[in-house]
C-alpha cells in the first residue's frame, strides 16, 4: 500500500499539469483572441492571479513525484527511465514557464494601464510559443509516467 502513494500522487500530479496547460491551450488561448484586446488582456491579468499559486504547486509536485517513485518504488531500468524522463519534462515545463511566459506576463500587466507597445502582437506571439512549448512538455510528463507505470507492472 505505501508504494502505491508515490504512485497516486505522481499520476495526480502530472496528471492536472498536463490538463490544466492543454485545457489553456486548447481552449482559453483561443478565446483570448476572439474578444477585443481591453477584455483579452483584463481577463489574462486576472487569470495570471488565479493561477499564480495553483500553478506553481501544481509544477513543483509534477517534478517532485516522479523522482520520488522511482526513488521509493524499486523499478526496472526501463521504468526508471520514464519516470525521470516524466520529471525532466515536468522541470521543462516550469523552467519555460519562468523564463519564458513569465516575463511577458509581468509586460501583460503593465499593459491594462493602457502602456500596449506597438509589437504588442509580436509579444502575444512569443507567448503562445512558449505555452505551446510547456504545454507539449507537461503532455510528455504525464505520458511518461503513465509508461513508467505501465512498464514497472509488466515488468514485475
Amino acid at each position: 500500500m505505501r508504494i502505491m502513494i508515490p504512485q497516486f500522487v505522481a499520476l495526480v500530479a502530472t496528471g492536472l499539469l498536463a490538463g490544466a496547460f492543454i485545457y489553456g491551450l486548447l481552449n482559453v488561448v483561443p478565446t483570448f483572441y476572439e474578444v477585443p484586446l481591453n477584455v483579452h488582456l483584463a481577463y489574462r491579468t486576472q487569470l495570471m492571479k488565479h493561477n499564480s499559486i495553483t500553478m506553481q504547486s501544481v509544477m513543483i509536485a509534477s517534478v517532485i513525484t516522479p523522482f520520488w517513485y522511482a526513488i521509493v518504488v524499486r523499478l526496472s531500468v526501463p521504468a526508471t527511465v520514464f519516470a525521470v524522463i516524466s520529471g525532466l519534462l515536468a522541470l521543462t515545463s516550469l523552467l519555460v514557464t519562468r523564463f519564458g511566459n513569465v516575463p511577458i506576463n509581468q509586460l501583460i500587466r503593465r499593459w491594462s494601464s493602457g502602456d500596449i507597445p506597438a509589437n504588442w502582437a509580436d509579444i502575444l506571439r512569443a507567448w503562445d510559443h512558449f505555452n505551446l512549448l510547456r504545454s507539449m512538455a507537461a503532455l510528455g510528463c504525464f505520458v511518461s509516467f503513465i509508461a513508467a507505470t505501465i512498464v514497472n507492472r509488466v515488468g514485475r
